[in-house]
């Protein structure tokens, strides 16, 4: 960049160098148009006289020329350049392009061309969520065609790799193409085990397609399978869970028949399901059994004869039972203090459940929304709207919110007792829910309030 004083000595070069020119067209004999002819009378300086003006102009331009050269020479992207933006999207890596893309058909293609991807193919996350979004879209023929596709590959001689095919065929609710892929491994080399048979019968059970699992179990054989603990308390679940009690009695014995040994899992799903029939011998002699022998009962094991004992009305013996978890080194969790407080409730000993309630966090167990749920129903049965108010807006300052019944006495409980500021302390928590209640609801609360001042 040029200084001031080195302009004013570039332009003094050129006023020496014009004088001379000067003088030298003076001494010329006159030709043609004079220099300082009507068409230049206007200026008083020759067309290309360099003054310093012109001098100062001409680096203005040196710099602008410099600059409009630097930008040749590092172009701007365009905005227009759509195959550049495309060349960027197809650098990013797959899983990022597969975990943006909405349309179902670009979806399945994409996945398709990417089939021998390893980063892809073993990723659990991905087959999972672009079948569960294929599924969604009602699109079941693209879920087989890509699992379809991934069988074949060198992955689907491993048990590990097919079973997530079965499940992801349960998933997308397409129990029969699971169990097809079960029956069809050897044809792909991959060997059959108790862990591909179990995930098969899970997709068939979850479909309550029973007669189908049944078949399959008993076909093991067939299929060169021996059983295991996990296939045996498949059976006695189902059987639970279509009330054929007799019948998953009879599965636990053919579980020891075969040299399986029943655990603590399978006591537990036939306590449940004896004390849910009202078959307490039943249930009981199971709970002595599985400690005869030596199989010791677990959290959930408590909670089911805690559940069966607060049904009939036991709420003292069930918190009996909660000092031997203790004595027994096996911390009651939610639920346990739930079964407890709603017990208490149901016998009148509304006192005692705030007790427990109380003792919750002196035990280092804290209160869910489901605890909170029970005090606050169980209150307004009582009529303590009072207390039934401080649960209910701790609960829902911690976002925790009662069903809609439940609110809607607790309002009717506060206007009633002429604690409208209170009720109104409720509706504000209520209104500012997120997600918000529906219109509805909102109509009937507000509906609750005015009518409450109204009445009195």
């Amino acid at each position: 960049m040029l200084s001031l004083g080195a302009i004013r000595k570039l332009c003094a070069a050129f006023d020496a160098v014009a004088l001379t020119v000067i003088a030298a067209g003076l001494s010329r004999p006159p030709s043609g148009r004079h220099p300082f002819s009507s068409a230049h009378a206007h200026s008083p300086y020759p067309a290309d006289f360099p003054t310093i003006a012109a001098c100062r102009a001409a680096v203005s331009a040196s710099k602008g020329s410099s600059r409009s050269s630097s930008r040749r020479r590092q172009p701007s992207p365009s905005p227009s350049s759509s195959p550049a933006a495309a060349a960027k999207e197809e650098e990013q890596p797959v899983l990022v392009r597969i975990k943006h893309e909405r349309d179902p058909e670009r979806l399945y293609e994409l996945f398709r061309a990417n089939a021998h991807n390893r980063l892809l193919v073993e990723n659990r996350f991905a087959f999972e969520d672009t079948v569960a979004r294929l599924a969604g879209a009602r699109r079941n023929d693209l879920v087989e065609e890509i699992l379809e596709q991934h069988k074949a590959l060198p992955q689907g001689r491993r048990e590990g790799f097919v079973v997530r095919i079965i499940g992801l065929y349960g998933k997308a609710g397409m129990p029969d193409h699971a169990l097809r892929t079960f029956q069809e491994m050897g044809m792909y080399g991959c060997p059959r085990t108790a862990k591909s048979l179990n995930a098969a019968m899970k997709v068939l059970i979850r479909a309550r397609l029973f007669d189908e699992a049944l078949r399959l179990f008993e076909g093991s054989e067939k299929y060169g399978v021996d059983l295991d603990d996990i296939s045996y308390n498949t059976v006695v679940k189902m059987f639970c869970d279509m009330g054929e009690l007799r019948a998953a009695y009879r599965a636990m014995q053919m579980m020891e028949e075969a040299g399986v040994r029943p655990d603590v899992i399978t006591y537990t799903t036939l306590m449940a399901a004896f004390y849910k029939y009202g078959q307490r011998e039943v249930g009981d002699g199971l709970w002595n059994l599985m400690r005869l022998r030596g199989c010791n009962p677990t959290l959930t094991s408590y909670n089911v004869r805690i559940q069966f004992l607060i049904n009939r009305r036991r709420g003292w013996e069930a918190n009996d039972l909660v000092r031997k978890m203790y004595a027994a080194g096996i911390k009651p969790d939610e639920i346990t203090y739930n079964l407890i407080i709603k017990g208490f409730f149901m016998m009148g000993e509304h006192e005692m459940a705030t007790t427990v309630f109380g003792a919750m966090h002196g035990r280092g167990c804290k209160p869910n929304s489901k605890v909170y749920q029970t005090m606050v129903h169980y209150l307004c049965e009582k009529r303590d709207f009072d207390l039934a108010f401080r649960f209910c807006k701790d609960s829902m300052e911690k976002n925790w919110f009662p069903s809609v019944d439940t609110i809607n006495q607790l309002l009717k409980g506060l206007m009633a007792i002429s604690k409208d500021r209170n009720a109104r302390e409720i509706m504000k928590l209520v209104t500012g829910r997120k997600p918000s209640y529906s219109d509805d609801d909102i109509m009937v609360f507000k509906d609750i309030l005015s009518h409450g001042k109204a009445g009195r």
